[in-house]
């Protein structure tokens, strides 16, 4: 795009730089809500492409190439992303590593310019050096043509956390001075403008940014402030783009009466006379400094007078107050996609009246379900939360009190208002006393979101008077009558999208575009009417048809059709019904029992009933918009989806809970196991959470139960043995348990897939196994007590993977586990006593040796910390002759001994840590990765086997291990940090080299080392990473390249490539390249398919014979030959 500057409305800018970063909340990157553009200088030559990286927390995510001119405008969204996510494609899940709080984002640029690299007879391939363009920028906006609503999961990166405006001549080196020290001191980042810098009376751009980008303003407002014209253009720009962007903007009335401010008098009024004399040509300003000056006396704000206290007290006093708002005010994220916003948020803000400080008012927002009375809400408190001393959001009050009742709703309120954690109510009403007395005098925001009863309201916002003046009260509810009987006078009912508005919505839910083929028009109209507005049902149709042909829509859109007038639930119930039968078994289990899980908790509760499907059957109920999954990675559902699946269970059986397929009221199962009730279709049973559950009782009755859940019980001790006697149960869960001690001491559940017991201290052990159990094939049993394993444990006949940690109690190997016919990977923690004697550690193998035959099933085995000796190995390969990974981390062995070899199998070894190792005298024949990382007893003679030149000849090797120096056999060595090559012809030779990085001797910590390879001036994604100690041998085919062979553009002859790395350390901190390496080397393998590779491989430039032909004979011959023998000598 030919155009000589950015866009204005790009807020942010660095300009001359490479690169520009951000920070934003929660688990999910807001890629849709997010712009970059790139601007070059006037003198940089025209461009091929640009190299745009992006990093997250350090680690990059996306490389992409793209084409460009002098400027260059892209969405974040347009990034290709290197996590596939669990559904569909692009940035819609959360990252690895993605924390619940602030995540650092960096986009990066390397910019080539002309074609890639074409190689010329007189040129030689250049070291890559990047253009720096310009101006590179981004801006937070939404993809929504039809929505000015930004979305509120990305804070907007402010530069500065406070702006201060003040005198210099009164406070620069007094009160100022003071409070910027004490802001810097409490990690506040505030700017304070250098007078030094300040030439004449205009507002520089530098300052003018200082303010844009700062997200509170104080203004210390000192008898002289009035007198400089400079202070009021600033104070004007601060109301501007603070104020006027419902920003924080705090007055000091530094010994000055907000009176004479506002009236201007005193010195005020003296300064404004003179000012009127001195622009007398441009009173223009004038006004606006006098009305700016009214405005900001009107604000709430800190007053000091001298005599009045010490001013250390009141400056320590005001930056705790600041400390707390900032810490505070984090915008609550809001939906990806909004629609049809813009007035709803103006009438609801007019409604609110935030500017005035007198009263508190409440308003309502009232409207069907599912019409978006919570994002609403969402959208205006973040708006406005920071003009308030305290603000919380208490989201489903309806779910919420029912659920853990209007006690735990009130300690919420108190807490997030008043900060206090140690807040105990022994009653609602204790609760309401506290709300009133703690709350009179402060200016509050409150939401009350969902409500739907009058006792809540009563509870928790039960008078006006209750919050200080003010104050405001948003309620957002079905149920206008509620509103109207508890005398909310001002009320917003939320209407349905209009036509344009329902469009953009469905199309973008249907096709992930706001662009449409115009086949669709007609079928989409049909959708949009059927909806009515409602923005739920068009989330539903939207994803429902997505991804479906034109008959397809209009099969459906004949079903929906005919029960047009079955309204809100028969919309909803068009979805469900569409489902297959296991994706509905599975939406009936997640709207009855698993609302609020996390996605990992539902995917491992339900995933031993409905199989490897069940990712699947979760992945489209979220695609039909049935389920969400929210920042939190919790799944969520809408109160109405909900409610429409809980009737459906009830209606199995309206009078007998008995009957039905699910039981979630509380109330519905104690009525059935207290009357002993036979239950004929009973399926589920939770009760996750309950803390007054104590005891398991009698469930023989439950003859039909296939899930029976009850984690985190903190206070269940008991279960009866009956629990282990229901043939048709499938999970049973009593993870998280921590004071349960009796579990039956016997069980015989043959229909058992899945066995919870992890967390579960107090556990001591494992019940017999009466008969063969064979569906159990995961087993995790990490923090219990249990000391052993039974002889019947290996009833489990289907048991492939088992997970335990060693405790105090446990000093051995269980030996049950070479007895698991099935038994692939074993994860034995050690790391419990460690004063006790080694003298047992194999004593679990010795069983082993005697009771039991060879484990041939065994693949992975990890055993790291249980102090294991050189004894360890003989058992080792003869019981567990199969294994292919085995990790012996932490242990006390001191050499490999030659034994090790008959594991043929065996490609992945770790003895990271053991310190007393000290010789290799053994490698198996099928080993590609060991790691051998902080064995200080490990010499490099004890090391001499692993770098032999032939075992790494047949390459795919990856060693990371002690070492001095890069071996002899590499034929190219390099100081400094990357290495580069030439090789020729459309194929990488990722298989033909092997590199080595040595370290330098004064890097005492690990690194994480992960290898970049950059073809012709273009980075191809890069490839896993390893973590090394001082020297790291491996091959080319761990970067990734031969998976981009075809998306490279090679080059016919000659192609240039560069082998870089970056580091990290142990907590995820970059580590700069060049305090790293001291060398490093590279290999060309002799490999028996790649014979012509060291043809095909140069460590110098190709043509430099070439060129030195071409001048010695450019002397001799005339110049105008010379690029004829150019041509020549190329040819030949």
């Amino acid at each position: 795009m030919p155009v000589g500057r950015i866009p204005r409305w790009f807020e942010q800018r660095c300009s001359g730089g490479t690169c520009i970063s951000f920070w934003f909340r929660g688990t999910k990157l807001p890629a849709k809500s997010i712009l970059f553009a790139i601007l070059l200088k006037d003198d940089i030559p025209s461009l091929h492409a640009v190299v745009i990286s992006l990093r997250f927390n350090g680690d990059r995510v996306s490389l992409k190439n793209s084409k460009m001119g002098q400027l260059l405008i892209f969405s974040m969204n347009s990034l290709p992303n290197y996590y596939a996510p669990l559904y569909g494609n692009g940035w819609n899940d959360a990252l690895p590593g993605c924390g619940k709080g602030w995540n650092h984002v960096e986009v990066k640029l390397n910019v080539a310019p002309g074609k890639a690299y074409k190689v010329r007879p007189n040129s030689h391939i250049p070291t890559y050096k990047p253009f720096y363009p310009s101006f590179f920028s981004w801006l937070c906006i939404l993809h929504s043509p039809s929505s000015s609503s930004s979305s509120s999961s990305i804070n907007y990166a402010w530069k500065y956390d406070v702006f201060i405006s003040f005198r210099g001549q009164d406070t620069r080196y007094s009160f100022t001075g003071n409070l910027y020290k004490a802001l810097c001191d409490k990690g506040i980042h505030a700017f304070i403008d250098d007078e030094e810098l300040q030439t004449g009376d205009e507002i520089t751009p530098s300052l003018l940014e200082a303010i844009k980008q700062s997200r509170i303003a104080v203004i210390v407002l000192s008898p002289n402030y009035a007198s400089s014209s400079f202070c009021l253009d600033e104070l004007v720009n601060i109301l501007d783009f603070i104020k006027g962007n419902n920003r924080l903007v705090l007055p000091v009335f530094y010994d000055v009466d907000p009176s004479d401010v506002r009236h201007q008098r005193s010195s005020f009024g003296e300064a404004m006379i003179e000012h009127e004399k001195r622009f007398k040509n441009d009173m223009n300003k004038v006004q606006k400094w006098k009305e700016a000056l009214q405005q900001v006396s009107n604000l709430s704000g800190y007053h000091f007078k001298y005599g009045d206290g010490y001013e250390y007290m009141f400056i320590g006093n005001m930056v705790e107050n600041i400390s707390k708002k900032i810490r505070r005010r984090v915008p609550l994220p809001v939906a990806d996609h909004l629609v049809g916003l813009e007035s709803p948020v103006s009438k609801v803000s007019s409604l609110l009246d935030v500017e005035s400080n007198n009263g508190v008012l409440m308003v309502g927002i009232h409207g069907i379900g599912g019409i978006g009375k919570t994002t609403l809400a969402l959208t205006v408190y973040n708006l406005i939360a920071d003009n308030f001393e305290s603000s919380c959001f208490l989201e489903n009050v309806r779910e919420n009190s029912n659920r853990h009742g209007l006690v735990h709703l009130q300690t919420i309120l108190l807490y997030e208002l008043l900060g206090e954690k140690d807040i105990k109510l022994t009653s609602s009403k204790q609760g309401t006393s506290e709300i009133q007395k703690r709350l009179c005098g402060k200016k509050v925001l409150l939401v009350l979101d969902d409500v739907d009863e009058k006792e809540q309201l009563k509870a928790i916002a039960g008078k006006p008077d209750w919050f200080g003046p003010g104050s405001r009260v948003m309620i957002t509810t079905w149920d206008k009558h509620l509103l109207t009987l508890y005398s909310v006078e001002r009320t917003y009912e939320v209407k349905g999208l209009n036509k344009n508005e329902s469009f953009s919505l469905l199309t973008w839910k249907a096709f992930k575009t706001d662009t449409v083929s115009p086949r669709y028009a007609s079928v989409l109209t049909c959708a949009v009417k059927y909806a009515s507005g409602l923005p739920l049902a068009l989330e539903v149709i939207g994803s429902n048809l997505f991804g479906k042909d034109l008959e397809q829509w209009q099969s459906a859109l004949d079903q929906y059709e005919k029960i047009l007038d079955n309204k809100i639930r028969k919309i909803l119930q068009v979805s469900f019904d569409a489902l297959g039968k296991d994706v509905r078994s599975v939406f009936l289990d997640i709207a009855c029992c698993f609302k609020g899980y996390t996605l990992m908790e539902v995917t491992n509760l339900l995933q031993a009933h409905y199989g490897s499907c069940m990712r699947y059957h979760v992945g489209v109920l979220v695609e039909k918009s049935l389920i969400k999954i929210d920042e939190n990675g919790k799944v969520m559902i809408h109160d109405l989806i909900e409610d429409m699946g809980k009737a459906i269970v009830l209606e199995e059986s309206p009078e007998m809970p008995g009957k039905r397929s699910r039981l979630w009221f509380y109330q519905d199962i104690l009525r059935v196991l207290e009357n002993n009730q036979k239950l004929v279709s009973l399926k589920v049973l939770n009760f996750d959470d309950s803390d007054s559950l104590k005891e398991i009782p009698d469930v023989s009755s439950l003859q039909t139960l296939q899930e029976f859940s009850f984690r985190r019980c903190r206070n269940l001790v008991t279960i009866h043995s009956s629990i282990g006697f229901l043939p048709k149960l499938k999970i049973l869960n009593a993870e998280d348990c921590s004071k349960l001690k009796n579990f039956p001491p016997a069980i015989n559940l043959p229909s058992l897939e899945e066995l919870g017991l992890s967390g579960c201290p107090s556990l001591e052990s494992f019940p017999e196994i009466a008969e063969e159990m064979e569906n159990v094939g995961w087993l995790d049993l990490e923090g219990t007590g249990i000391k052993d394993l039974p002889c019947s444990f290996r009833n489990l006949s289907g048991l492939w993977y088992l997970k335990m940690s060693r405790n105090n109690e446990m000093c051995k190997i269980p030996s049950v586990i070479s007895m698991m016919p099935q038994l692939c990977s074993c994860y034995i923690w050690g790391g419990g006593d460690k004063g006790r004697v080694s003298a047992k550690q194999e004593e679990g193998l010795q069983g082993i040796l005697t009771h039991s035959l060879p484990s041939s099933n065994l693949q992975h085995l990890y055993l790291p910390n249980w102090k294991l000796s050189d004894e360890f190995f003989p058992l080792a390969v003869a019981w567990f002759p199969n294994v292919k990974c085995l990790d012996l981390r932490g242990n006390d062995f001191t050499v490999l001994p030659q034994c090790i070899q008959q594991f043929r199998f065996l490609w992945w070894l770790n003895v990271d840590d053991c310190e007393h190792l000290r010789e290799i005298k053994g490698i198996p024949p099928s080993m590609k990765d060991f790691a051998a990382i902080n064995c200080k007893s490990l010499s490099p003679r004890g090391t001499s086997m692993l770098i032999n030149k032939q075992l790494h000849e047949n390459g795919g090797m990856t060693f990371a291990l002690p070492g001095r120096r890069i071996p002899r056999w590499f034929e190219r060595h390099k100081r400094g940090e990357s290495i580069s090559f030439w090789f020729r012809g459309n194929y990488f030779p990722f298989k033909g080299l092997c590199l080595a990085i040595l370290i330098k001797d004064e890097l005492t910590f690990p690194v994480w080392i992960r290898p970049i390879v950059t073809i012709n001036g273009n980075q191809v994604p890069r490839g896993r990473e390893i973590k090394m100690d001082q020297l790291f041998i491996f091959d080319l085919s761990m970067t990734n390249c031969y998976d981009y062979d075809e998306a490279l553009s090679f080059e016919d002859e000659w192609n240039h490539a560069e082998v870089s790395y970056e580091a990290r350390d142990n907590v995820y901190r970059v580590v700069p390249t060049e305090s790293i390496a001291k060398e490093i080397g590279m290999h060309i393998l002799k490999l028996k398919q790649e014979s012509s590779i060291m043809q095909d491989i140069r460590f110098t430039y190709p043509y430099e014979k070439t060129k030195l032909i071409i001048m010695m004979l450019s002397i001799v011959y005339h110049k105008h030959t010379t690029s004829l023998l150019m041509k020549t000598c190329i040819d030949f």
